[in-house]
């Protein structure tokens, strides 16, 4: 759950005759990560594709272009290998390319209704001179100049003293000018000074008012091109679209193999494969590749060096398969974001399963935001839930709106509303007031005021709202320094964890507590000497050695950095209070809006005033959607960073390679 899956390296070798049957046996297992020979060695090279690749790669091509365009979903499930394999050797590849013509044919008229388009705004413009365009480029002898400009109106006068030697004619904010080649310095200057910005004229003969109805005559008929073409292509994809992606899928796999030369190792007579395999699966892998190598190893990786060989090269460590239990499996999609961890380290991926929806809901709050979120999440996953990462990042927004309506019940808030005393609600609250309070011990340790449901954060409850997000910051820190802990003992003992993380724990615990008796024991003064303060100056030394010795600072470095870095974890720690800052701003928008919008709504239909009604129904709609919007993304960003920056920063090494097996792991196709 909190750690990766085991790996071992696999090594095999054999005949060059039989290295097409190992790539294909290794792609069926879906279990093989192979490592790119580098190609060092004399004698030894890389691979080359298979005879069967080119063919496989240029129908990929096509298939990669079509998926793209027409973006087709496969919900008729899984299709099996030996269908796909008749769709291809079928007609599946002159379809392919019948609608591919049709999205070139879209690509074409969207890039001349574009150049129509300018050139339609060009002849608007000059439409109003009513000079044909032969005259205006056709003349050798002359050169003619039009600029548009708001000081259209001055040009007879900043053009007077050329008046003589030029052909000047205006029209709304065009001027245009006809005059000889050594006149033209002094008009382009006049055009400067009338701050006019010039027009290229466009090709053609004739009226500029008739080729700009040629022009928006042609746009038209490409623009019906256009809608033709998609009825055409959603018809293509209601046919052919799930075939399509399986045919996608496969013919990735299959391209996966055939240039899987190119990743081993090879000579005139034998090839070396280089690989990963998941420990648990030895033996199945050992069993299917010796029958066709000559040899075979699998050994456990350990990491005996600490991160270098003994030559002092960098380990080179196992990619990353997640081990996480299918309900916690969306916080994969949290965890690639930042990064994997690095094999042998403790996963965070589980924990931020739970912790990120919670961080989430905490932030906004609000039971109604949260049904929105819910809904949002559902219509989601009926359009992109047929994708595995479709499915897990429909989960993750489920579990973000679950969260949030959670939260907002607890704070009896709804769309900015507080819901106490609305109907439906007040025999709950009433319930929940009378017999739900946080144990004495718990409030009175913790410095609370406000006891019981509901928790009105943005009202009596702000004071504890606050002290209860510099808590959970302070918790949610503490973790990430056991973790990172941890790590450090794993990979380099504990006098090594001590001091690089050991220290920092010292640090928050003698801090925290010495700050909380501050805050809560009127006699504890701000430098008083205790034992908790003697812990937090422990710490400090004990951080300053682990920064000299251990991340190699030297002494001076660590003197210096390590009561800046002491004061980066005060400011990590107070971050938290976002989680109370951005909810609360969140409230005040929406109470705002109900404040302007709908109560102005209610009290203009009382007194009749419908016209203002309507100003505050729209008014209020709008506050409504703007605060969703902003509630779906800034509570999504600070949650984000209070896991990426301010926790995972205590532990997590985003160096870990992802797992990713030769030929993939087949969704849209099954049986090899």
């Amino acid at each position: 759950m909190f750690s990766t899956v085991e790996m071992a390296r696999l090594n095999v070798a054999g005949p060059i005759g039989n290295l097409d049957e190992v790539l294909r046996i290794c792609a069926n297992l879906e279990n093989v990560h192979v490592v790119d020979y580098s190609g060092d060695f004399d004698g030894v090279g890389i691979g080359s594709p298979n005879s069967g690749a080119d063919e496989i790669s240029s129908l990929l091509v096509k298939a990669r272009a079509a998926k793209s365009d027409l973006r087709p979903a496969n919900r008729e499930g899984a299709f099996s290998v030996d269908s796909v394999r008749a769709t291809i050797a079928g007609d599946f590849e002159s379809k392919l390319d019948a609608v591919l013509a049709v999205i070139n044919s879209d690509r074409d008229a969207e890039t001349e209704i574009a150049r129509l388009t300018e050139r339609a705004e060009v002849l608007n413009t000059i439409a109003p001179l009513g000079i044909p365009l032969e005259l205006m480029t056709g003349i050798s002898a002359i050169e003619v100049y039009i600029g548009e400009t708001g000081k259209a109106s001055k040009a007879l006068a900043e053009f007077s003293d050329l008046l003589s030697d030029i052909e000047i004619h205006v029209a709304d904010r065009v001027v245009a000018v006809a005059c000889e080649s050594k006149f033209g310095a002094d008009v382009m200057l006049a055009f400067g000074n009338l701050g006019a910005r010039p027009i290229q004229i466009p090709t053609g003969e004739g009226s500029p008012s008739a080729l700009l109805a040629e022009a928006l005559e042609a746009i038209g008929a490409a623009e019906a091109q256009i809608e033709k073409n998609a009825e055409i292509k959603a018809d293509w994809v209601a046919a052919n679209g799930a075939e399509l992606v399986a045919v996608t899928e496969y013919l990735e796999r299959e391209e996966d193999i055939l240039t899987g030369h190119t990743r081993c190792a090879v000579s005139e007579h034998a090839f070396a494969v280089d690989a990963w395999v998941p420990l648990a699966d030895s033996e199945k892998v050992e069993g299917a590749l010796s029958k066709v190598s000559s040899h075979i190893s699998i050994e456990k990786f350990h990491d005996d060096h600490h991160g270098h060989d003994d030559h002092g090269h960098a380990t080179e460590y196992p990619p990353i398969e997640f081990e996480i239990p299918e309900v916690a499996r969306h916080g994969a999609i949290l965890t690639d974001l930042v990064g994997r961890p690095r094999y042998g380290t403790i996963d965070p991926t589980s924990l931020m399963a739970i912790t990120f929806p919670i961080f989430y809901g905490l932030i906004l709050g609000d039971a109604g935001y949260g049904a929105v979120i819910m809904a949002l999440a559902w219509f989601l996953g009926t359009k992109i839930g047929h994708e595995p990462i479709g499915a897990l990042a429909s989960r993750v927004l489920m579990l973000m709106g679950v969260s949030t309506f959670i939260v907002g019940i607890l704070t009896a808030e709804a769309f900015g509303f507080i819901i106490e005393e609305w109907a439906g609600f007040v025999v709950f609250y009433d319930w929940t007031y009378a017999n739900i309070h946080f144990p004495a011990f718990v409030t009175d340790t913790m410095g609370m005021s406000h006891t019981y449901i509901p928790f009105h954060r943005a009202g009596g409850a702000l004071s504890d709202y606050v002290v209860l997000s510099v808590y959970l910051g302070v918790l949610h820190i503490l973790l990430g320094f056991i973790i990172g802990f941890v790590n450090v003992f794993r990979a380099h003992g504990i006098a090594a964890a001590f001091f690089e993380k050991g220290s920092w724990l010292l640090i928050l615990f003698g801090g925290f507590m010495h700050i909380y008796l501050y805050m809560t024991d009127p006699a504890y003064g701000t430098f008083q000497a205790s034992m908790w303060s003697g812990i937090l100056v422990f710490g400090v030394l004990c951080l300053i050695y682990g920064l000299a010795i251990y991340e190699k600072f030297g002494w001076v470095g660590g003197i210096i950095m390590g009561p800046i870095e002491t004061f980066g974890l005060l400011a990590n720690t107070l971050s938290y209070l976002r989680i109370m800052a951005v909810g609360v701003a969140g409230v005040k928008i929406a109470e705002i809006g109900n404040e302007l919008g709908f109560h102005t709504m209610v009290s203009s239909i009382e007194s009749g005033d419908y016209h203002i009604a309507i100003f505050g129904f729209v008014l209020w709609i709008f506050v409504q959607v703007f605060a969703l919007a902003l509630g779906l993304l800034s509570p999504s960003i600070h949650a984000a960073r209070l896991h990426f920056v301010e926790w995972m920063g205590k532990f997590h090494d985003g160096s870990g390679e992802p797992f990713s097996p030769l030929g993939g792991r087949p969704v849209h196709v099954e049986g090899h």
